[in-house]
């Protein structure tokens, strides 16, 4: 099931995708809700509700009344207000390419234990214009993610019974400001200003009985399911990135295991995989310098259209916007 949350009538809508047309929830059975939020909070009650509905529309017993092209319409991000944001660390080739084009060693640690780290879930936007202030375009990056949404309460969570607290799965850029962000970690705290004006999610909510022919078995010695999705991000129509989601290291099964461990984990939280290999330019660029001296770095600027796609889960576009602020953080360092 696609489930996708757009504008209606200046208000959050959520709908089922079917053939590109939206259909609303409630439109399909007044009993479900049309907040993507009472539908995390209620996904025992409401889930099976949709599945149904969703096998009706597919039969024709219910009526294609009430729908909208997808095209047509203002998307939102699938989980609008998210309750929480974290990020995780779960691709090691990503790790280790960035580690080496610094000419530090892999760490150990990475394969201990995932980690992961909070950014602002008040910036979570979906498809659109991602408006950025003069400082955010000092190595303005994207990161090619996916994330899930937490679908039921739970406290320590163990990785064999995680996958049930998986609502779904979707696209995740995670904006990078890179020179905030190297600058504030010099400090070994962050990432914060680097990362908190814009953290991206959509089209849809895709959930896991949707990708079922998509499993695969997950990396040996770890716990949890992993999907066969191609990954791919294109900057003003030209890839520059391709992984695939099965490559993650740690599952998010493993990584919801750690984030609830002594903590409540709430419906609507939202946790990202970190960057496939290959995902982002801080990447691309260290590899392109370390194997030639002369290349020329690449940054987001300005106009520039990023791309996002993964097998099942839809495309992912956003306009890099410049704010009509000059204002500056850089300039007030002392």
């Amino acid at each position: 099931m696609k489930l996708v949350t757009y504008l209606k009538d200046s208000k959050e809508q959520l709908a089922m995708l079917m053939d590109g047309m939206l259909y609303d929830l409630n439109s399909l059975n007044p009993a479900l809700p049309n907040k993507m939020s009472d539908f995390l909070n209620h996904w025992d009650d409401f889930y099976p509700m949709a599945l149904n509905a969703e096998k009706h529309l597919k039969e024709g017993v219910l009526a294609k009344q009430s729908n909208t092209a997808f095209n047509a319409t203002n998307i939102l991000a699938p989980v609008p207000n998210p309750t929480s944001c974290r990020d995780g660390y779960a691709f090691r080739q990503h790790v280790a390419a960035a580690r080496r084009n610094r000419k530090v060693d892999m760490i150990a640690e990475f394969d201990q234990y995932p980690i992961f780290y909070f950014t602002n879930h008040n910036s979570i936007q979906g498809p659109g214009d991602i408006v950025c202030m003069p400082d955010h375009f000092e190595k303005l990056d994207f990161e090619l993610e996916a994330a899930i949404v937490i679908n039921r309460k739970g406290r320590n969570i163990p990785a064999n019974q995680a996958d049930q607290y998986i609502g779904g799965l979707m696209i995740m850029n995670d904006m990078s400001a890179r020179r905030l962000q190297m600058e504030e970690m010099l400090l070994n705290l962050g990432p914060a200003k680097g990362k908190d004006f814009s953290t991206v999610i959509g089209p849809m909510l895709v959930t896991l009985d949707e990708l079922t022919t998509f499993e695969i078995p997950c990396k040996e010695n770890h716990t949890g399911k992993s999907w066969n999705l191609k990954m791919t991000c294109k900057v003003n129509g030209i890839q520059v990135s391709e992984g695939n989601l099965g490559d993650m290291d740690w599952t998010f099964a493993e990584i919801i295991e750690r984030c609830s461990y002594g903590v409540n984990l709430h419906p609507g939280d939202v946790i990202g995989s970190g960057t496939v290999g290959t995902g982002c330019f801080l990447e691309l660029n260290g590899t392109g310098k370390l194997n030639d001296p002369n290349y020329t770095e690449q940054w987001l600027q300005a106009g520039d259209v990023v791309e996002m796609a993964i097998d099942g889960l839809g495309l992912l576009s956003n306009k890099i916007v410049k704010d009509e602020s000059e204002f500056s953080i850089l300039k007030l360092k002392k």
